[in-house]
């Protein structure tokens, strides 16, 4: 029989990606997450604001960035104000970074919706290709014609779960998006 568990586990791991991704998707109210993808030039090299810095939220439309060292305020800043995906204007006080989260209009809504959807076919190729992937390993077995027809519909079988849970995810942060 053939054994599909090792691209299970792969098209697990594409859909944690997937719903990691979606995290850093603003939807117009605060979360540390938003953050994520930040990077800050400090101690003379490029590192995530999560190893210089802890995020939190505050009043949920405000994020609060205390960094560990206060030396790094400046750098931090300005690696949040160059960040263009994110079209924030980070304000510090010497000891903590203030970070307002201005509301979304309706047509920032709508284009962080299409963004997002980009990300959704990312995920969904990944997933097929796992499944091309299975299919060619498949073809090179000596197995019966019925088994690998099972085989087959088993691998078929994955790969829409998994698209389903793509998608259903990607709803549920649409509609999270475009919620007032």
């Amino acid at each position: 029989m053939f054994d599909t568990s090792s691209y299970q586990k792969e098209m697990q791991a594409s859909v944690e990606k997937f719903k990691e991704e979606l995290k850093k998707v603003r939807t117009g109210r605060a979360h540390p997450d938003m953050l994520a993808g930040v990077k800050v030039e400090a101690y003379g090299q490029w590192m995530p604001l999560v190893q210089v810095a802890n995020v939190t939220v505050s009043g949920g439309t405000m994020l609060l960035v205390t960094p560990y060292d206060p030396s790094t305020i400046p750098a931090i800043t300005s690696a949040i104000r160059s960040d263009s995906t994110l079209g924030l204007n980070p304000a510090d006080d010497g000891r903590v970074i203030r970070v307002p989260i201005p509301p979304l209009t309706e047509e920032r809504r709508k284009e962080i919706v299409k963004t997002a959807s980009k990300s959704v076919e990312d995920a969904k190729v990944r997933i097929r290709g796992i499944r091309e992937d299975a299919r060619k390993d498949l073809k090179g077995l000596e197995l019966p014609e019925d088994a690998k027809k099972r085989a087959e519909k088993s691998i078929d079988d994955l790969t829409k779960d998994f698209t389903d849970q793509i998608d259903s995810a990607f709803k549920t942060k649409e509609q999270e998006i475009m919620q007032i």
